[in-house]
């Protein structure tokens, strides 16, 4: 999950400055105000909340209530509150899979900020989870499945039902600052697919049900954001409360899907308003769903009659200004009908038949027709006429790996009535490729992915993006052009530039050997294509990489610690691999303990940079325990792990 906020961008979300005075906001800033040398209480800027995550595999629906975030002034003082919703509403987190979900708009004391607390709801029964349709090989909930919230255990909560939370605490490295002018950004992000975060505790045989410890501590991070124009947004929903009186915007109540999914869907009211402008420039692709019309509007003029209190979801895209514009409109008097129009991501291509499964958040899939007169949309916001123009129609885009599983989309049907539903447009919001690399040359490299479901694995070769294609900045904000990757533990430390190419060949060159079955475990990664570079202008190339943590086996320690390594073994190994891990301060490898004892599962972080964290984990890693890695294979055999967990208490899981 990203919890991102641009600050001072000109009214990121779309408040433009003769509508400013109708901008809602979603909390205010008034009590907390920081007394401290870090804030200024006389003077202020604007903070636009995002949000959005990584993506899973395994969840059809995380659902987290995010109570309240707060801002940590510099130099003492009170946190500085810059979001609480009226009602906090559970956000499904598995559709955010790099998107980003617009919460509301704020004003903040100028002055810089070291650090934020994100407070989330952590009674029973807040934090929802529901398996995918096809979770991977080994997952411990069946397909589909909703996971009581009695084998649900949230970590470091405080106070009593029904007042239970989690107080996450994240420090940043360089402070945020806040500006009456200028722009700037905060990205944190809790990742879905991090090993801490849902632990499935899986006992003996006999010793009790499945408990999923949810698990706050460590996921969450600050990680740095390009040009906000670039970001890709999630579908907006909300109620239309105004229509501006020269037509150029629309002021819309920001609802959200009930969780878990109800049918017909509901919505729930976030208290917060939003303002949307049509696109003056390139025009607003607006459809009324009860009426079956369509027409493209460059002011909202000739449709507001009537608009008011009906229900709206919008692809939207920034401005640099901070502007929010619609590309497209679908309005309608009844929630679920502009709510039904399958997200997700793509769970299975049938290429031959024109049928593309979306997961949806009840754990199963929804089938789309694809026709001769289906568009298919890259979201590319900080292009508007790219954004606007389809890249491909009809079913020969789904031919020769162009469209797979793992993409994440929004789809628009001709009549949501209608069975089978038939896709008018496809949002392709990101196209994700990952997996095993190999091939990796001077001008591509190649992704083998598998799935449970053995048909929908690939193996697709991307070019890198012409070396002259812009690709954001680095650390120090100088523009950076051509491929470019980083290490998915190290997130600034982003090799790019005439060396990028061939350090990543040699980044992905190792792999660690089990033998057996199991066999070589090799590098792994993740990209999110672009479509139309210039170094492919009819296919999908790879802006970056980034190398991801490759999940070994559960397992047990063969050999216990010896000078920063240790040995594990894998069921259908044949042999042990050598484990080494960090423990210099700010790099040291992360660990924790998987403790269930009496029933009661403990997720607690090991700080392997202490003498007493490391002396811990030490004698805790003995011959026959069983461990979790996830890491990186070094060239010379051996493998480096990022996140390290084992399992203690009286009741360890099943190998």
């Amino acid at each position: 999950m990203r919890i991102h906020t641009p600050a001072n961008s000109l009214l990121l979300l779309g408040c433009a400055a003769a509508l400013l005075s109708g901008c809602g906001g979603g909390g205010s800033a008034a009590s907390g105000i920081g007394s401290g040398s870090g804030t200024s209480p006389n003077s202020s800027g604007n903070v636009q909340l995002l949000l959005s995550d990584g993506s899973s595999e395994d969840w059809a629906t995380v659902g987290v209530k995010v109570q309240s975030i707060a801002l940590t002034p510099q130099g003492g003082g009170s946190p500085v509150t810059v979001y609480a919703p009226t009602t906090a509403t559970a956000l499904n987190l598995a559709q955010l899979d790099q998107l980003d979900e617009v919460l509301g708009n704020v004003s903040v004391p100028v002055g810089n900020y070291t650090g934020a607390v994100l407070t989330i709801a952590a009674n029973p029964g807040d934090v929802t989870l529901t398996a995918s349709a096809d979770p991977e090989v080994g997952f411990a909930a069946a397909a589909g499945t909703t996971i009581p919230a009695a084998q649900i255990q949230i970590q470091h909560t405080q106070g009593t039902a029904p007042n239970m939370t989690v107080p996450v605490r994240v420090s940043f490295a360089t402070p945020l600052l806040v500006s009456a002018t200028g722009s700037n950004a905060l990205d944190l992000e809790i990742d879905l697919s991090h090993p801490a975060f849902v632990v499935a505790h899986v006992p003996v045989l006999g010793n009790g049900a499945t408990v999923y410890a949810v698990n706050f501590d460590g996921p969450v991070r600050r990680r740095p954001v390009d040009t906000l124009a670039h970001r890709v947004l999630r579908h907006l929903y909300g109620t239309v409360a105004a229509v501006a009186a020269d037509g150029s915007a629309l002021t819309i109540g920001k609802v959200l899907p009930t969780l878990p999914a109800t049918s017909p869907e509901t919505a729930s009211s976030l208290g917060v308003q939003l303002q949307v402008l049509a696109d003056a420039g390139n025009g607003t692709l607006f459809r009324d769903m009860d009426a079956k019309t369509v027409a493209t509007i460059k002011d909202f003029t000739s449709v507001s009659s009537g608009l008011a209190g009906r229900y709206v979801r919008v692809a939207a895209r920034y401005q640099q200004n901070g502007t929010l514009v619609a590309t497209r409109i679908w309005v309608s008097s009844s929630f679920n009908t502009v709510w039904l129009s399958p997200e997700g991501h793509v769970l299975h291509v049938d290429a031959a038949h024109g049928i593309v499964l979306v997961s949806n958040e009840s754990g199963g899939s929804v089938p789309l027709m694809v026709n001769a007169d289906t568009q298919f949309f890259f979201r590319t916001p900080a292009n508007a006429q790219s954004d606007a123009t389809p890249i491909a129609t009809g079913t020969a885009f789904l031919v020769g790996g162009n469209f797979v599983r793992g993409f994440k989309v929004h789809a628009s049907v001709v009549d949501p009535l209608a069975t089978p539903l038939v896709a008018q447009s496809i949002d392709i919001e990101t196209a994700a490729f990952d997996g095993r690399i190999s091939g990796a040359t001077d001008t591509a490299f190649t992704y083998n992915r598998r799935f449970a479901t053995v048909a929908d694995g690939y193996t697709r070769a991307l070019t890198y993006i012409a070396s002259t294609t812009a690709n954001g900045t680095d650390a120090n904000g100088n523009a950076i052009s051509g491929f470019k990757f980083w290490d998915f533990a190290y997130p600034t430390l982003v090799t790019s530039g005439a060396n990028a190419v061939p350090a990543f060949q040699s980044a992905v060159g190792g792999s660690v050997n089990f033998g057996g079955s199991v066999g070589a475990v090799g590098a792994w990664g993740a990209s999110f294509a672009t479509w139309g570079d210039a170094a492919n202008p009819s296919g999908w190339s790879a802006p970056w990489s980034v190398l991801l943590p490759s999940p070994l086996p559960l397992g047990t320690v063969s050999t216990g610690v010896v000078n920063g390594t240790f040995t594990m073994s894998v069921p259908g190994g044949t042999q042990a691999a050598t484990i080494a891990f960090g423990t210099a301060a700010g790099s040291a490898t992360l660990a924790y303990q998987i403790d269930r004892t009496g029933g009661i599962v403990t997720v607690s972080p090991v700080d392997l940079a202490s003498d007493a964290g490391l002396t811990a984990f030490t004698s805790q890693m003995q011959a026959g325990v069983p461990v979790r890695v996830s890491g990186v294979p070094n060239p010379d055999g051996t493998f480096k792990a990022y996140v390290i967990t084992y399992y203690t208490g009286t009741t360890r899981p099943t190998l």
